[in-house]
């Protein structure tokens, strides 16, 4: 699998962030542990989860998808089979990059970033980033670090795909380029939208995301991009996932994309988009169709 350095750490990361919300939501223990297997065989070692992944469920209280995760972690037979140094390093006491998932204006940023940087001193976080974070505020944020001599986020996980791009790429895209900062997009398919599974005037499909997709993708622009996807893509001879998958896994700055799978064959069209490599005519194409401009 593709690797890449992420931003300024010292980590090397799969070029496909396996998104983990799904699971301990739509997708059981069983199924989650037959994609995470796959996902490791494949060489893959970045993978998505939050303490609220799923919160958003009925009958959920947040913290699924860590504990599919644990358990997968700590039942694989390579690990029990293992020497017990080698069980001690992965059941680890520290994070390799911690995240802020939502910007807490409430809190003044200073005070977040010392209690970051805490976390790093003790030796319980290796890296930091933060996730859905505006241009100034991410600026601000850089600023105080460097002002305070404390960790400074090293990655930003924004929503971005080639339906939603003019957020990213007006102020965040020239700011993480210079600053160095590694760009892990999430919703990197529209949540679906982008593999093709939403038509004009076909049913919704039986899914929990369906309503959402509906209101934030089924738009005449969301289905122009759709149309120029499916055009690249019956030219190259790949599915719409992997097409939308590698314009983005492709794009400058960008580290990784975090996309989800639920099942080992859907893993593995999701890696086929990271190893396709869109030509100039293709990636044209697509930007013509999915182009932002300013109002």
């Amino acid at each position: 699998m593709l690797m890449r350095k992420l931003g300024r750490t010292g980590l090397r990361v799969s070029a496909l962030c396996l998104g983990g919300n799904t699971f301990g939501w739509t997708t059981d223990q069983q199924a989650s542990e037959a994609v995470l297997d796959a996902y490791v065989e494949a060489g893959g070692n970045f993978i998505d989860t939050a303490d609220v992944y799923s919160r958003w469920a009925p009958g959920n209280k947040g913290g699924e998808s860590e504990t599919v995760l644990g358990k997968w972690m700590v039942s694989r037979q390579h690990i029990m089979e293992g020497v017990e140094d080698s069980l001690r390093r992965l059941q680890t006491d520290y994070i390799d990059l911690y995240q802020a998932h939502w910007d807490d204006r409430d809190t003044p940023l200073e005070e977040t970033l010392r209690a970051f940087d805490d976390l790093v001193g003790q030796g319980k976080v290796r890296y930091l980033g933060c996730s859905n974070y505006v241009g100034w505020r991410l600026t601000r944020a850089l600023w105080e670090s460097d002002k305070h001599g404390y960790a400074r986020y090293e990655s930003l996980q924004p929503k971005y795909n080639l339906v939603f791009r003019d957020e990213y790429e007006r102020e965040l895209e020239p700011l993480c380029l210079e600053q160095g900062v590694g760009v892990i997009p999430y919703s990197s398919l529209g949540s679906g939208f982008l593999s093709g599974k939403y038509r004009p005037g076909a049913d919704l499909p039986k899914t929990a995301r369906a309503t959402n997709v509906q209101k934030g993708y089924m738009t005449d622009r969301g289905f122009a991009v759709l149309a120029a996807i499916d055009k690249v893509a019956g030219k190259i001879g790949a599915t719409p996932a992997q097409i939308a998958l590698s314009w983005l896994a492709h794009r400058p700055g960008i580290t990784a994309p975090i996309a989800s799978a639920t099942s080992p064959a859907q893993l593995k069209e999701l890696m086929g988009g990271i190893d396709l490599r869109l030509d100039e005519e293709a990636t044209k194409e697509l930007d013509s169709a999915s182009a932002w401009r300013e109002a």
